[in-house]
């Protein structure tokens, strides 16, 4: 009985070093500040989901935001003498286990649906509410997460525009005669509504850096902030099997030259319709997403990555298993409408190099939606792009207000992107083209139950985002500025085939400059109000000018968001 109490601890402790963090939570969003000090090493490259965002902070660290609980995972029970072999060396030999949240969501539009990056929540006009909790076990190499998603959305009616998309619950647009058909939804149904999403949860088994799991986990695709190409939660989660390569150091053996660190993905997954899509599908079939994603940080350039994200879209078909291996082809072949069985394939290319020294971020990503015929001559046909960058400003109020006693420092950090998705113009000389996000044969487009699996606004447009962030000790208050035009291409595909001169003066009339652009103006608070616990207040104003695309027609939105958390 004494050699079995000396093996083994039953004791709960905290692994303190350790914090998993849920995608563009205030925790995770925290820690990737202070990657920019170098006082913590993002645990990934280009592919993150809440599994793979584990941040290892020393706890002798000074930090501003040390006197707040930013949650823990607690060890369980774990071998005092662990076996020693090639095997079990890459094992954790314990269990261990952290519970998330739970966390109460609650905003309400006053005209017009506003949200983005918020998994299976629909943030229709009205109240809009959703609950997340759960708990992850982890232990000899499994993890197992649990972390649902319960929603209500108000759903409340508002005007829209029968000319431009003739459902009231579809983007899909008409131009001219043609329909241009993708599973975005306007406005799910007449009613409120319930959801339930597994978000967060999944079963995974990892060995050293080896890593396979299935369950439902979004994964984010590249370095960007609001808007990524390929890979966001904006969407509902999907049901995927992945297999790779976590963040993992490279030496050349018997060398021992430091190669720089890699992160590899492929990922098998299912894609859902809407409800609110079949009068338009051409095929109303479920898709099987098959993607990759690979970076790399090399040694002799500090801070420096750069990575590539690419995905086919196909229906859910057994034979469509081989696009696992055209992942790893320069194969720009598309299946034939006429074979019944479409594709669709998509590109990104990121660079992003991170200066702690002076606590600079900046990046870029490229995309491209299949291929051109003519690559030298015409090699940014379908072309997108997204630059941005973080900064990292100190606030020094001991030195502003020497005379104050117990003044402490500030810090804050100021955010910049600009995505670009509008439709390339050699197009002018081809066909209508809704966008990026959607495909002629594939029709539902890169969504799931009818949102966007990547950017959540300006994805068939424009968008342009800055915010101020100034962090204290209790929490954070920042200041945002976001323009955007969520579709541009459904006034630029009017010109398609057409002249402004000649007789044709009244498409210049009725649609140049006629976009639909959306001006917000934001202002959110978090405060840690106990030690463990936290809320979040945003109010923005939006204000809509050619709502509908109906010059002068401008319309004001009101967003109101509460949110509280509690962190074990």
């Amino acid at each position: 009985m004494k050699k079995l109490l000396l093996g083994f601890t039953f004791l709960i402790l905290i692994a303190g070093l350790f914090a998993q963090e849920a995608l563009k939570s205030t925790e995770e969003e925290y820690y990737d500040f202070l990657s920019l000090t170098g006082d913590v090493e993002r645990p990934t490259l280009g592919y993150r989901t809440l599994s793979d965002s584990v941040w290892k902070l020393d706890e002798d660290t000074d930090h501003i935001w040390s006197g707040n609980n930013l949650g823990s995972t607690k060890v369980i029970w774990e071998s005092s003498s662990p076996a020693e072999n090639w095997f079990t060396n890459g094992l954790y030999q314990g269990f261990k286990y952290k519970i998330f949240g739970p966390e109460w969501f609650n905003s309400y539009n006053t005209a017009a649906p506003y949200g983005q990056n918020d998994g299976a929540l629909w943030q229709g006009r009205g109240y809009n509410t959703a609950l997340t909790t759960g708990a992850r076990i982890e232990g000899y190499g499994f993890e197992l997460t649990f972390k649902p998603q319960v929603s209500w959305s108000q759903n409340l009616e508002f005007e829209t525009n029968p000319d431009i998309y003739p459902s009231p619950y579809s983007h899909t647009f008409k131009s001219g005669t043609v329909y241009l058909p993708i599973d975005l939804v306007q406005r799910y149904g007449e009613s409120s509504f319930w959801n339930y999403d597994w978000g967060d949860s999944e079963l995974r088994w990892s060995w050293h850096s080896l890593t396979f799991g299935f369950g439902n986990q979004s994964p984010w695709l590249g370095p960007a902030i609001l808007n990524p190409m390929l890979g966001s939660n904006n969407a509902a989660s999907y049901t995927k099997f992945d297999a790779g390569l976590r963040k993992l150091k490279v030496t050349l053996p018997f060398l021992y030259w430091d190669l720089g660190t890699i992160e590899g993905r492929i990922w098998v997954g299912k894609l859902k319709s809407s409800d609110y899509f079949a009068e338009f599908a051409k095929r109303n079939e479920d898709r099987m997403l098959t993607a990759m994603s690979a970076s790399y940080e090399p040694s002799f350039i500090p801070g420096f990555t750069f990575g590539l994200n690419r995905i086919f879209n196909t229906y859910w078909r057994t034979e469509n298993l081989k696009y696992i291996l055209r992942l790893f082809t320069d194969d720009h072949k598309n299946a034939l409408a006429s074979s019944g069985n479409d594709e669709d394939q998509k590109v990104s290319l990121f660079v992003e190099w991170i200066f702690p020294q002076v606590g600079l971020d900046i990046y870029g990503e490229y995309g491209f939606d299949d291929f051109s015929g003519y690559k030298l001559t015409n090699p940014f046909h379908t072309g997108i792009y997204t630059v941005g960058a973080k900064q990292l400003i100190p606030i020094n109020l001991k030195k502003l207000f020497p005379n104050i006693q117990n003044n402490y420092d500030l810090s804050s950090e100021i955010m910049f992107e600009w995505n670009n998705f509008e439709m390339s113009q050699d197009f002018q000389f081809q066909w209508a083209y809704l966008g990026y996000y959607a495909h002629g044969f594939v029709n539902q487009g890169y969504t799931q139950k009818g949102q966007i699996v990547g950017a959540g606004s300006g994805a068939f447009g424009n968008s342009q985002f800055i915010q101020y962030k100034v962090l204290y000790p209790k929490g954070y208050t920042s200041f945002k500025f976001h323009r955007y035009c969520p579709n541009n291409n459904a006034i630029l595909s009017q010109a398609i085939n057409q002249s402004a001169n000649n007789g044709k003066a009244q498409l210049y009339t009725d649609w140049y400059a006629n976009y639909e652009a959306y001006y917000v103006y934001g202002i959110k608070t978090n405060l840690h109000i106990l030690y463990s616990l936290e809320m979040n207040f945003e109010f923005d104003y939006m204000k809509i000018y050619n709502k509908n695309y109906k010059k002068q027609v401008n319309e004001d939105n009101l967003y109101f968001c509460l949110d509280f958390k509690y962190v074990f």
